[in-house]
């Protein structure tokens, strides 16, 4: 950013991008694509470092991935079909949705530490600001807002 102060041009600062950072994958369902999703989030968040010099800890980059990797897990488990991670983010949080083929809602289960299995959504919702699930015409489209800045 520079200000101008008569004839001259004083920089003041970084300029902050004025779009979000955006970038979406497509994965097919086959083995190690929730690992390739978690490799592209924690590029993705490397991005919004340099990009949007954002001061991300490992805490939230660890809490974007295990987002991403739930998000994802869901998605490849219980649709029959491809699904799409796409990835939005700022100097302050980054969202992340995941779109599948399945029309069926995830079901939320309520806290049970003895039960085996199925806290994904739990997790999520645990680790996001706001967790979002829409049908699109093609299934759905679930979306958690992960803060960066521990607000």
């Amino acid at each position: 950013m520079n200000e101008h102060v008569g004839e001259a041009v004083i920089p003041t600062g970084f300029d902050v991008p004025v779009e979000p950072l955006r970038r979406a994958a497509h994965y097919t369902g086959e083995p190690g694509c929730i690992a390739e999703a978690r490799a592209f989030a924690a590029h993705f968040v490397g991005r919004l470092r340099t990009e949007w010099c954002a001061k991300i800890d490992d805490r939230a980059e660890d809490e974007v991935l295990l987002v991403v990797s739930e998000l994802v897990t869901n998605a490849d488990r219980h649709s029959n079909g491809p699904y799409i991670l796409e990835l939005e983010g700022t100097d302050v949080a980054v969202t992340v949705c995941v779109y599948d083929s399945s029309g069926a809602l995830p079901r939320r289960f309520p806290r049970d530490p003895e039960r085996i299995g199925r806290h994904g959504l739990e997790i999520v919702h645990a680790l996001a600001r706001r967790v979002t699930v829409e049908r699109v015409p093609v299934g759905k489209r679930v979306c958690a807002v992960v803060g960066l800045t521990g607000e």
